[in-house]
């Protein structure tokens, strides 16, 4: 087996991902929890606190979506690491700047949340949709740095995997870019049209994996 030199880049990397998380769940207020316990909103059944945990759906939306991001990009990354082995300054510095917009979203995503009942106003959408395009972009600097000429790549790293990554972080920062356009028009057609985006970018692991098992028949044939 081929010795890893990225095991404490990942480790590190993953505790970043794990504190932008928590930090959207602090976003998360609960009405009246602040206040003193003879002044909480009645818990009559009625509309007094359905009606103001109700009244914090933008918050709940930015969430899920800022959350279900980060989780594709953990994965995204976690793949990466799969092929890349080795690691140099430039590939560091390359991750840091990639964590440093990871762990930035809870703030555009709060602005989100604020601005969302007010589609008229689109800085905090087109914010939003800006972070994700530069980390889409950083992406693709990190694995074409450390993919050119299998750089950092493993000995065994199978060729068409890495092509196959290739070409699908080709149109990621063009979808984002997409998205940013929404943001000039609708806040909540922004926020739709990044997380089907989030949704999207987590479905390439399993063509990966299956690639050469599909090729694999046909180099059977040709022996």
């Amino acid at each position: 087996m081929e010795e890893k030199d990225t095991s404490r880049l990942e480790a590190f990397s993953d505790g970043v991902f794990a504190v932008a998380i928590t930090l959207l769940v602090l976003n998360i207020k609960i009405p009246g929890l602040e206040l003193p316990a003879d002044k909480l909103l009645p818990d009559d059944g009625g509309d007094s606190l359905w009606q103001a945990l109700l009244d914090e759906w933008p918050m709940l939306v930015a969430y899920g979506t800022s959350f279900a991001t980060i989780g594709v990009m953990w994965l995204n990354h976690h793949r990466l690491y799969k092929h890349i082995h080795r690691t140099d300054t430039i590939l560091i510095l390359l991750n840091l700047l990639l964590l440093a917009l990871i762990v930035f979203i809870p703030v555009p995503t709060a602005l989100l949340a604020k601005y969302l009942e007010r589609p008229d106003l689109h800085t905090a959408a087109l914010l939003y949709s800006g972070t994700n395009i530069f980390m889409a972009i950083c992406f693709n600097l990190l694995w074409r740095y450390a993919s050119y000429g299998n750089r950092l790549l493993g000995k065994n790293v199978d060729m068409r995997s890495v092509a196959a990554i290739n070409q699908q972080y080709l149109f990621g920062p063009l979808l984002y870019v997409i998205a940013f356009a929404f943001g000039l028009f609708s806040a909540p057609a922004c926020i739709i049209v990044n997380f089907i985006l989030a949704l999207f970018f987590a479905l390439p692991g399993r063509p990966l994996r299956a690639l050469p098992e599909k090729v694999q028949p046909a180099e059977d044939e040709g022996a």
